[in-house]
C-alpha cells in the first residue's frame, strides 16, 4: 500500500470516529433541548493541565541552590520554599485540580523520559511511564529525549513488553510493563522508507460534548541533539509545515478546537517563575518557538511547549495578528501549567479571548499521593544496592547543571575524567577532552541526600549527572579542526545561544564577548599546556559519541581519523572519582578558570 493510500486510510478512520463523536455531541444537545427547562449555557470551560520535560524525575530533584529546585516569588523572582517537585506531590495537585473541573485533560509537551535519574533510567524509564499512567496523562508529544534509545525503544514505551537486552523487570510479583496508556504523538517524525509518522500524528479528545484535537511534534532539529543511532531511519519535518497540514485535516473532519503540543521552546528575557512574556509592552521571548508560533495556522488555539526548561506564559501573534497563548512549565516536574479554555458550543470552537494560563509550583507542603509513594518505594528497593554504592568523595558542592558560568566545576571534572580514561590507547594517548554542557544533567551536592553521609558521591548521583551512558571516542583532529570546534561554540547553529564545551586540564583560551560569531574566540589565545595550538599539527582528542557525530552543532568533530571507541562517559567519571578522592582526601572543587572572558 502506498504512503498516500495509508494516509487516506488514517484520515478516513479518523473521519468516521469523529463523525460518531459529533453525532453523539449533537444528540446530547438535542435531548437537553427536548426536555425543556432553562436554556443551556452557550459556552463551557475546558481545563488543560500541561507538563513538559519531566525527564524521569520521580523523586524531587536534588540539585543544589544553584540549580534552583524551589519555587519562585512571582514578583521578585527569588527562590522561596517549600522545595518543589516529586510525582507524589504532582499527582496530589493534579488530582485536586481535576476534582474541581470535570472538563479537564492532562497533556505533555515531550521529554517526559530520557536523561533520567537512576531510579527511572536504570529500568529504561518503565517506572516513569507507569507513574504517568497512574497520574492520568491523556496525551503527550514526543521530545528529542524520547529518541535517546532509538525508535524501537520508543515504540516499546508506547506498546509495552520487555526490554530486548535487559529483559523484564519485576518490582512486584504481578508487574508487567504494559506501555503508555496515553498516546505519544509524533506528527513530524517520519519513517524514511514509508514517509509515514512512526506514531499517531494527532488525537481527538471528547470532553463533555466538546471535541479537542491535539497535534504533537518534536523539534525539527532533533537529529542535532540525539545520537545518530537514536534517529536512524527517521526524518524530522518542519514544525510549521507539519502542524498546518494536520490542522487542515482536523478541520476537514469537523474539529475546530485545536491545540499543538510542541517540544521546542523559547528563552524569556527574565528567569522569574511564571514569566509573562508580554509584560512591558513587547515580546520578552526569543528562540525558535517565536517564529514557529507566528506562522502556525490561525485556527490553532494554543501552543504548549518545552525543551528549554523555562517557565513562561506568552501571547504571540498568529499570522492574522491575533494573540495566541504559548506556554512552558519549567522542568523536572517542579511546575505544571493550568490552562483555561472557553469553548463555544454553537461554533464548536475555542474562544481565543477566553484562553488564559498560569504556571503553578508543585510544592511539597501537600499530602503525597500514596500510590506514587508506593511506586517509588517498589522501584527503589531493587535499585538501592546499585544506587547507594559510594564511588567518590567531594569537599563541597561541585556545580554542573546549576552553575551560572559557561565553564562549570563539574564540567572540568568530567572533561578531566574523560581525558584520563582515554590516555592509554594503542593509537595514541588523548591530549584533549571535550564535554557537551547539555550532557551534564545535575550537580554533585556535599549534603547527603540519603544515609550515605555528607561528601559521599553515590553511583546513583553519578548516574543522575551522566545518564546517557555515551561511549567515549578518541580520534585524531588537526589543530585547525580543534580551532574550528571552539569557533563553532559561538557560530553557526550556536551563534544565537553560545554552547561552551567543557574542556580538560591543559587547554586554555579566551573569549571576547564584545565580538560576534567565531571572532569571539580570541585569535592566538588557544593553547595546550601553554603552547599555541598549531593548525597544521595533529592532536588526539576525546569526546562522547554524541559529539563525535557532530551533535549540538559541532560538525568539526566529524573530520576526525584513527577513531577508537572506549569506555562509557559514566565509567570514566566513576573511575576518576575512585582514583582521585577518598574519605580522608575528598576531591577539591576545581577553579573553573580554563576559559577566560576578557570583556
Amino acid at each position: 500500500m502506498t504512503a498516500r493510500r495509508r494516509r487516506r486510510g488514517w484520515l478516513a478512520c479518523t473521519a468516521v470516529a469523529v463523525a460518531g463523536l459529533l453525532g453523539s455531541a449533537a444528540g446530547t444537545g438535542t435531548a437537553a433541548a427536548a426536555h425543556g427547562g432553562n436554556a443551556p449555557a452557550s459556552t463551557m470551560n475546558i481545563q488543560l493541565l500541561a507538563l513538559n520535560d519531566l525527564h524521569g524525575n520521580l523523586e524531587p530533584p536534588q540539585g543544589s541552590a544553584g540549580m534552583v529546585t524551589t519555587g519562585y516569588d512571582p514578583v521578585t523572582g527569588k527562590p522561596v520554599g517549600p522545595f518543589a517537585g516529586g510525582v507524589q506531590y504532582l499527582a496530589t495537585q493534579l488530582r485536586a485540580e481535576r476534582a474541581k473541573n470535570p472538563n479537564s485533560l492532562t497533556v505533555a509537551a515531550g521529554d517526559m523520559i530520557g536523561a533520567s535519574p537512576l531510579l527511572s533510567g536504570m529500568f529504561h524509564d518503565e517506572p516513569t511511564i507507569e507513574a504517568l499512567n497512574k497520574i492520568g496523562l491523556d496525551v503527550s508529544a514526543v521530545g528529542n529525549h524520547e529518541f535517546d534509545e532509538g525508535r524501537a525503544e520508543l515504540l516499546r514505551m508506547q506498546r509495552g513488553g520487555c526490554h530486548p537486552k535487559d529483559g523484564c523487570y519485576s518490582p512486584t510479583p504481578d508487574y508487567k510493563f504494559q506501555g503508555a496508556n496515553f498516546p505519544y504523538l509524533a506528527a513530524n517524525v517520519l519513517d524514511e522508507k514509508t514517509g509515514l509518522p512512526i506514531l499517531a500524528p494527532v488525537t481527538v479528545k471528547y470532553v463533555n460534548g466538546a471535541l479537542v484535537g491535539f497535534i504533537g511534534m518534536t523539534l525539527e532539529g532533533t537529529p542535532d541533539v540525539v545520537t545518530a543511532e537514536g534517529v536512524k531511519g527517521l526524518k524530522f519535518k518542519d514544525e510549521v509545515e507539519t502542524a498546518n497540514f494536520y490542522t487542515k485535516l482536523l478541520k476537514a473532519v469537523g474539529i475546530k478546537s485545536i491545540v499543538v503540543l510542541l517540544h521546542e521552546g523559547g528563552l524569556p528575557s527574565s528567569g522569574i517563575y511564571n514569566y509573562d512574556c508580554n509584560a512591558g509592552g513587547s515580546l520578552g521571548l526569543s528562540g525558535p518557538v517565536v517564529d514557529i508560533a507566528k506562522n502556525l495556522d490561525p485556527e490553532i488555539d494554543a501552543v504548549v511547549t518545552g525543551h528549554t526548561h523555562q517557565s513562561y506564559v506568552c501571547n504571540i501573534p498568529d499570522p492574522k495578528g491575533n494573540p495566541r497563548l504559548v506556554t512552558s512549565g519549567a522542568s523536572f516536574g517542579r511546575e505544571y501549567t493550568d490552562i483555561q479554555l472557553t469553548y463555544d458550543k454553537r461554533t464548536r470552537d475555542i474562544v481565543r479571548t477566553g484562553v488564559t494560563a498560569v504556571n503553578k509550583i508543585v510544592t511539597r507542603d501537600t499530602q503525597p499521593a500514596k500510590d506514587m509513594t508506593d511506586l517509588i518505594g517498589e522501584w527503589n528497593t531493587i535499585a538501592a544496592p546499585v544506587a547507594n554504592r559510594p564511588v567518590g568523595y567531594i569537599a563541597a558542592d561541585v556545580l554542573g547543571r546549576g552553575a551560572k558560568t559557561a565553564e562549570s566545576p563539574l564540567g572540568d571534572v568530567i572533561a578531566d575524567a574523560q581525558l584520563e580514561a582515554t590516555k592509554a590507547t594503542d593509537k595514541g594517548a588523548a591530549q584533549i577532552a571535550f564535554m557537551n554542557p547539555g550532557g551534564i544533567r545535575s550537580d554533585f551536592q556535599y549534603k547527603a541526600a540519603g544515609t550515605e553521609g555528607d561528601g559521599v558521591v553515590t553511583y546513583g548521583e553519578a548516574f543522575t549527572v551522566q545518564p546517557f551512558t555515551n561511549m567515549m571516542v578518541t580520534q585524531t583532529l588537526t589543530g585547525q579542526a580543534v580551532l574550528d570546534v571552539l569557533a563553532q561554540q559561538v557560530s553557526g547553529s550556536n551563534a544565537a545561544s553560545p554552547r561552551f564545551l567543557q574542556i580538560s586540564d591543559g587547554l586554555t583560551y579566551s573569549v571576547d564577548s564584545k565580538q560576534t560569531g567565531a571572532a569571539r574566540i580570541v585569535a592566538g589565545s588557544v593553547k595546550l599546556n601553554g603552547v599555541p595550538i598549531d593548525p597544521a599539527a595533529t592532536y588526539r582528542v576525546s569526546c562522547n559519541e554524541f559529539l563525535a557525530g557532530g551533535g549540538d552543532g559541532f560538525p568539526a568533530f566529524k573530520t576526525g581519523t584513527a577513531k577508537l571507541n572506549g569506555v562509557s562517559d559514566l565509567e570514566a567519571l566513576t573511575a576518576y572519582l575512585g582514583a582521585h578522592s577518598s574519605a580522608a582526601s575528598p576531591l577539591a572543587v576545581p577553579a573553573a578558570n580554563r576559559i577566560t572572558f576578557v570583556s
